[in-house]
């Protein structure tokens, strides 16, 4: 699959100039891993939240002795401080650089995409957090009194920011073992093969096919005993009929003495 995500790359930042932007960000959506498409979603939230009500202004003055009270909601771009800033910056930045790997642009990052990608959103939700303590001051006059609480479009980001940090894990945690099977595969190309010896002069251990096909071979020789049964031992005839002294054997003649 890393292998096909690389030819989809290549061939992207091939045909990447004559393309026009849409075509170039459906191009570039197609080729992301699930990990970074995470990370896509939760910088495009992020960029997103900041058009939600994050702060309620509550302005307080006196009219003719009576007191009157108006409340307005405002977004992070209404409230513009050094905070919003951060967060915006750290969305567009996520972006485009998910956007570039995606063309195939190669540039190198301190500790990785992931470690990158986590460290935005670490600090993104710590940020916020920080705006939650410390609500931007708004400047009244002597008769209007202003306020400032949160709404709930500062929590969503919040949990957007956390979204990005668990992203930047998984993108982590990818990356590292895509590595390790790199190396198993760059270690298993620079092995030898079974039927290729390693020393010169010395033979080759059987493959696999070969020890299946050839008989196996007992480890100790057989006895002599085992190998040559012992013959069978004839038992004596016996006969019922016993020679007597005056019989001759058969096949002997009797010789005449007068002859």
């Amino acid at each position: 699959m890393p292998v096909e995500r690389e030819h989809q790359r290549a061939h992207h930042s091939s045909t990447s100039g004559a393309r026009s932007l849409p075509g170039r960000l459906l191009d570039a959506w197609s080729v992301l891993e699930p990990e970074r498409r995470l990370a896509a979603f939760a910088s495009l939230g992020l960029f997103v939240s900041m058009f939600l009500h994050w702060y309620s202004k509550t302005n307080t003055l006196v009219v003719r002795g009576a007191i009157r009270s108006t409340q307005t909601s405002l977004s992070a771009f209404q409230a513009f401080s050094f905070v919003e800033a951060a967060v915006l910056l750290v969305s567009v930045g996520v972006l485009a650089m998910l956007f570039a790997r995606a063309e195939g642009r190669t540039f190198n990052l301190p500790g990785g995409d992931g470690v990158i990608v986590m460290i935005a959103g670490g600090w993104t939700a710590l940020l916020i957090f920080y705006r939650l303590l410390d609500k931007p001051g708004l400047q009244g006059n002597e008769r209007v009194t202003a306020t400032v609480g949160v709404e709930w479009g500062i929590f969503v980001a919040l949990l957007v920011a956390l979204g990005l940090l668990y992203a930047g894990r998984r993108m982590r945690t990818a990356t590292r073992a895509s590595s390790i099977s790199a190396r198993r595969r760059s270690r298993l190309q620079e092995e030898p093969s079974p039927t290729e010896s390693t020393f010169p002069g010395v033979p080759a251990p059987p493959s696999v096919s070969e020890a299946q096909a050839s008989p196996e071979r007992p480890r100790h020789p057989p006895s002599p005993a085992a190998a040559k049964p012992p013959r069978p031992v004839k038992a004596p005839a016996t006969s019922t009929e016993q020679l007597s002294f005056e019989d001759q054997p058969p096949g002997s003649e009797e010789t005449d003495p007068r002859a």
